[in-house]
């Protein structure tokens, strides 16, 4: 039973598919703001709890406010739409949304660990649709994407 306690103290822990060291117990996550030119107005609560969610949902770690073990923190540094598939009247068939975060993770326990990285995700729709029309649903879609990608860069590299 001791020899139980001892790896289970010391190992990492895994949560779908991706691995947390033993000891982090808590997270940090602030709210992403949105600083691209494009203004948004519900992107920036939409990702930040996509993150959050994402994070909950998928490991045993506990939401923190300050002076957490892990701490993520950014902005949403980009936000286009643009045509992708142009047909010939001189129109496109679709529109491409495409959304950029920049994250900053800082570990409290391992400084080596610490890295900052911008992720970016796409979402397409007819351009019979304007973007007002699909934002909401493109909004979280992408949003998910991102959190994705950054939950698996963070949980694997224990």
């Amino acid at each position: 039973m001791a020899l139980f306690l001892f790896l289970s103290a010391t190992c990492n822990v895994t949560f779908n598919g991706g691995t947390i060291p033993a000891g982090v117990e808590t997270i940090a996550i602030d709210n992403f703001p949105n600083q691209s030119n494009f203004v948004s107005t519900t992107l920036s609560q939409t990702f930040t709890e996509s993150l959050k969610d994402k994070f909950l949902r998928e490991t045993k770690l506990t939401l923190a406010d300050t002076d957490a073990d892990w701490e993520l923190s950014g902005a949403i540094t980009g936000y286009q739409s643009s045509p992708i598939a142009p047909t010939g009247n001189e129109t496109t068939a679709l529109n491409r949304l495409t959304i950029t975060v920049k994250v900053d993770f800082v570990s409290k326990e391992d400084e080596e660990a610490n890295w900052t990285q911008s992720f970016s995700r796409y979402e397409d729709y007819e351009s019979t649709k304007t973007l007002q029309q699909v934002e909401a649903e493109l909004n979280q879609k992408i949003s998910d994407q991102i959190a994705d990608d950054i939950y698996q860069k963070l949980t694997q590299n224990w």
